[in-house]
């Protein structure tokens, strides 16, 4: 992936939030003035007397390098390392810039406590900082990706940061796995793969997938020298039974796969349950990794570990827990995705901006074509609420369930449809649903299902029950679901946008029926 780089004008916090941001993402941390002090036996106002501004630099530039060597860490720079052109040029070439915004305020209330450590500033703080800024105005703006830090909690900064890089890291669920959203990513499987010590993968996909995306990924697993196998199964939601599992496991063993081996999981939710229930499964467990190529599984299936298949009567009832140990989701595939699967992906999207980002709502409220000029943004953003919902709650004891905000009506729309209505079809309705029945129980307030049945429908999402499946069908499948509590059906509800109640019990599944 490369390293991270923390630039900033001096006070901007690169030190604090380097190091917090390191520890989220289970990577080391370098603070490049700390290296030049110990290089040089000496604090960084004696070096600057010492061998002048000029010295100082080379220095800099020196320790820089030897950094670079270092495996991925994040890195904070000192406030004038990039002025060089050629320090920039190596940086950029090495991993990524995240430049700190902060106003003068906060700037001179970082430094307030430390003017003799900044040799640059010494004397009148105010007049020589402002200075500083002046001089490197342009320099400083030329950085693209940036985090404002005025007003900001540190956890809030570098969440920001987070989301902004597509990065995170998962550590309460096994030992920790790296979720990634990464443009290109498809064409660096193999180098991931090498990094985290992962043999002999064989690739797991569908013949719809296969066509766009399998030829990609095996010459990126070819040149880091790997011999994949790929494993093609028929694409649909009615091949996530245990008849497809067997024979995923036969082809395992005809592959060779030993309890070293790496099953990749190519495609959407029912390749990624699927392929991850057999890793689980065979020779007691295998390590498995997963790549998305939908807009449903990079926001939703592909993260958490949930594994599984369908019986006759429900969706998932089967399954177990199993992380994985690297999801890579690459928003290009998404260019190849026909668009009602992008619009049904796109309800899990106004799920997660329901349950926790009402940013990420109101964006996806203003229609498709705003969606598609800002897909990686609300890519990373869905991808957020959901690795924060499962770094809390990773096996679902508590507020995870909110993730089932309109999946209890859902998975039972999609069952009795024979699967004919597509998941984030089916959960669209079952959002809004959902609302209105929180609305019925007096848990939200009135006209928050309408405002949530406008957002979907501006995406061109269905908002309601169809007429010709049975009611009573409905809820039968709905009493077979997984998300019960002493026989009685739970549900997470909307309180309001950014706002959920989970596991509340509702005996009178009609009312979900009711209009109101």
């Amino acid at each position: 992936m490369g390293h991270i780089f923390l630039y900033g004008p001096p006070g901007s916090g690169k030190t604090t939030v380097g190091e917090l941001l390191a520890k989220n993402l289970s990577l080391p941390f370098v603070d490049l003035d700390d290296r030049i002090e110990h290089s040089a036996g000496s604090d960084i106002s004696q070096v600057m007397s010492e061998r002048g501004e000029q010295g100082f630099r080379d220095l800099e530039s020196s320790e820089l390098k030897r950094i670079m060597l270092k495996p991925d860490c994040v890195i904070a720079l000192g406030g004038g390392t990039l002025l060089r052109p050629e320090n920039r040029s190596y940086v950029e070439s090495h991993g990524e810039i995240v430049y700190l915004d902060a106003g003068l305020s906060t700037l001179l209330g970082h430094l307030a406590d430390d003017p003799e450590g900044r040799p640059l500033l010494v004397g009148d703080l105010n007049i020589k900082l402002t200075s500083l800024l002046n001089n490197r105005s342009d320099h400083y703006n030329s950085f693209q990706n940036r985090v404002g830090t005025n007003d900001k909690s540190l956890a809030q900064i570098v969440w920001q940061i987070q989301i902004l890089l597509g990065r995170f890291h998962l550590s309460s669920m096994g030992s920790g796995y790296d979720a990634l959203v990464r443009s290109t990513g498809l064409d660096s499987l193999g180098e991931l793969l090498q990094d985290r010590g992962l043999q002999n993968p064989v690739v797991v996909t569908d013949v719809n997938v296969a066509k766009y995306h399998s030829d990609l990924l095996l010459e990126s697993l070819h040149r880091s020298k790997y011999s994949p196998r790929l494993i093609t199964l028929p694409a649909g939601e009615t091949t996530k039974t245990l008849e497809t599992i067997s024979c995923l496991w036969r082809e395992f063993l005809d592959s060779g796969l030993d309890r070293k081996s790496t099953v990749v999981a190519l495609g959407g939710g029912v390749i990624g349950d699927m392929a991850g229930f057999a890793a689980a499964t065979y020779m007691r467990g295998v390590n498995w990794v997963v790549v998305p190529t939908t807009l449903l599984s990079i926001v939703d299936a592909s993260l958490g570990g949930k594994t599984g298949f369908d019986l006759p009567e429900g969706k998932n009832l089967i399954g177990s827990f199993y992380p994985p140990k690297l999801v890579l989701a690459d928003p290009a595939a998404l260019n190849t995705l026909p668009e009602a699967e992008l619009r049904s992906g796109l309800a899990e999207v106004v799920k997660h901006g329901i349950i926790a980002d009402p940013y990420l709502f109101d964006l996806t409220a203003q229609g498709l074509e705003v969606v598609k000029a800002n897909l990686q943004q609300i890519v990373r953003r869905a991808v957020a609420v959901k690795v924060k919902i499962i770094e809390e709650d990773p096996y679902e004891n508590g507020f995870r369930a909110a993730l089932n905000l309109g999946h209890t009506l859902g998975h039972a729309i999609e069952a009795v449809s024979g699967f004919r209505i597509r998941h984030g079809e089916a959960v669209a309705i079952g959002l809004v649903a959902e609302a209105k029945l929180a609305e019925i129980l007096q848990i939200a307030g009135k006209g928050l299902s309408e405002r949530i049945s406008d957002a979907l429908s501006a995406l061109g999402l269905p908002v309601k029950i169809p007429q010709d499946l049975p009611q009573e069908e409905l809820i039968r499948t709905m009493r077979f679901d997984k998300k019960k509590n002493a026989g009685i059906t739970c549900f997470a509800l909307p309180v309001d946008i950014g706002n959920v109640q989970v596991n509340v019990e509702v005996r009178d599944l009609e009312l979900l029926f009711k209009e109101i």
